[in-house]
């Protein structure tokens, strides 16, 4: 990239790294056929599952497909920004309700010393990556530029397609651009700008709203493109040490 098409104005640069994560992930999909998309690469992978065939207890999802989801709880990898909420002013029984856990629990976070313990890693398939991505920037667009009260749970129709998985998000992705590109500085700064209704981001600026979406969106691509490299392995020849 020259420098004269760098820009350094905050929206600037989320909309530019925004872009470079999209750019770079819609390469990595090019190509993904609907038995990789599925393919589980260890037992009890989290995935997306029929109606009546899901065996996690908060599978969600309006249509015939599930998403897995686990029971609540605060991973280990939390614990230091449970810790600046509090510090921050925001209450346990805040806290509590974003993470929808106990008050008993967060207090246990609050009071852990040390390093915590590694969390179990779920491991998943690529279609529960893109699904999870999907279900949250459908979220979060209908709760910052949309009508802020839709269920963000019931507004994607999981489907075992890779092809149409795709389709669909990266319309959604589309949408999402278009309406964080005409964001204003005022509104970078508004607490509360996004409503959406799981997490802090109610209590966040949205330009820190927008740090995590890309987080986000950067984080669960990357894991989905060392899966599509795991899946090549699989058929690849030893090579020689």
């Amino acid at each position: 990239m020259g420098t004269e098409r760098v820009r350094t104005d905050r929206l600037g640069l989320l909309l530019d790294q925004f872009d470079c994560a999209r750019e770079r992930a819609q390469v990595r999909l090019t190509g993904l056929g609907d038995e990789e998309y599925l393919w589980e690469p260890v037992p009890d992978c989290w995935s997306i599952r029929r109606r009546g065939e899901a065996v996690t207890p908060r599978a969600y999802g309006p249509g015939e497909w599930l998403l897995d989801q686990g029971a609540p709880d605060i991973p280990a990898g939390e614990y230091a920004e449970v810790a600046r909420q509090a510090a921050d002013g925001m209450t346990v029984d805040k806290i509590a309700a974003d993470w929808s856990v106990s008050v008993e629990r967060v207090e246990e976070v609050l009071a852990h010393t040390g390093a915590p313990e590694p969390d179990r890693t779920q491991v998943t398939t690529i279609a529960w990556r893109l699904g999870h991505l999907h279900s949250c920037f459908a979220g979060s667009w209908e709760w910052t530029f949309g009508e802020h009260r839709a269920e963000p749970r019931e507004l994607v129709d999981f489907t075992p397609s890779a092809d149409l998985a795709q389709e669909r998000f990266w319309a959604l992705l589309d949408r999402w651009r278009e309406s964080v590109g005409a964001v204003t500085e005022e509104q970078l700064d508004t607490v509360g700008f996004s409503r959406y209704p799981y997490g802090s981001d109610p209590d966040e600026p949205y330009a820190a709203v927008l740090w995590g979406s890309n987080l986000e969106l950067i984080h669960h691509m990357s894991e989905i493109a060392l899966l599509r490299d795991l899946w090549q392995a699989r058929f690849s020849r030893s090579r020689p040490a």
